[in-house]
């Protein structure tokens, strides 16, 4: 099989996760480590027993989620051993999985990868007072109606579609009050379910523009490797491999819509039929509703990844 291995983003945290994988595997406890190590702080002890306020504050729930689901990735390879069947032949990541993604790709190191994270939350959260954006999804409508919605309401603020998750799935980004201006036009034009969603900053949307700034004197500072298999870039929907290229798209992604719909599509086309995703169960939901006749799993504990090599 034509393998893609996928990577949550920000929303997949919650207070709990990855202690049931530390228990069972010690490849997944060194990633822990090695992350609480490079961030100078006991992020997995927040994981796995915090408050889950200061778990979804931005700058944890980043590094948090990227960190879970390189444990997974770690504990899979581990168990499937020497000569692994699962292998891989494109990485994708939704958001700060793009992250994660080219970690598991081998053009990141874990901790730098961990230390990235920890600025991009920060950045992210610091471009916007809180309370002056506002993000909202969008259910039952289709993408192009969407954007046209979010065009209404903007109104000489920003409001744009911030991500294009699935077919009928959108979500919006901008100052809170284009967005909230934007629901009942959604409405109008076809949206089964329009709401407000409880996070912090508008992200995806040029509002974040401070953030992309700081990203670029991260990321300018920081090596990028090729990665081992091409990554489908949120910005482009389209493969990618050359380290500059990556480093520009990271930075174009802080303020881009996340094109996961087509990035999806996209792999299908390339002869993916296989989706995995590490450390979280948001994704695959969402690929069933863009392509048929794939296979899917995802993988959060030892249970799941036992389960995915009797398979193979």
């Amino acid at each position: 099989m034509t393998r893609a291995f996928i990577f949550p983003g920000q929303g997949s945290q919650k207070v709990g996760m990855g202690r049931e994988l530390a228990a069972s595997s010690t490849q997944a406890r060194e990633v822990f480590q090695e992350v609480d190590d490079a961030l100078g702080q006991n992020l997995f002890r927040l994981m796995c027993e915090g408050d889950a306020d200061e778990l979804q504050l931005t700058e944890n729930a980043q590094p948090a989620i990227m960190a879970n689901a390189i444990a997974t990735l770690r504990a899979l390879q581990h168990e499937a051993g020497t000569g692994s069947p699962v292998s891989f032949a494109y990485v994708a990541g939704h958001s700060l999985g793009e992250y994660t993604a080219l970690c598991a790709a081998g053009s990141f190191d874990l901790a730098t990868t961990a230390r990235l994270l920890k600025i991009r939350g920060q950045a992210m959260q610091a471009a916007v007072p809180v309370g002056v954006g506002a993000m909202a999804a969008l259910l039952g409508i289709e993408f192009e109606q969407a954007v046209k919605a979010a065009e209404q309401a903007a109104q000489g603020e920003v409001c744009a579609v911030a991500n294009d998750n699935a077919f009928g799935q959108a979500v919006i980004s901008g100052h809170a009050s284009a967005v909230e201006r934007c629901l009942p036009i959604a409405k109008e034009l076809g949206a089964r379910k329009a709401m407000m969603l409880p996070v912090s900053a508008p992200f995806h949307c040029a509002l974040m523009q401070p953030a992309a700034d700081r990203m670029a004197g991260a990321l300018s500072e920081t090596e990028i490797r090729e990665p081992v298999v091409p990554l489908f870039a949120n910005v482009t929907a389209a493969p990618v491999s050359d380290p500059a290229e990556i480093g520009t798209l990271l930075v174009e992604q802080v303020t881009g819509m996340v094109r996961w719909r087509e990035s999806v599509m996209a792999m299908h086309a390339a002869g993916v039929d296989q989706f995995i995703e590490l450390g979280g169960k948001v994704l695959v939901p969402m690929i069933k509703r863009i392509v048929e006749d794939v296979a899917c799993d995802s993988l959060v504990d030892m249970r799941d990844i036992e389960s995915l090599l009797e398979a193979v």
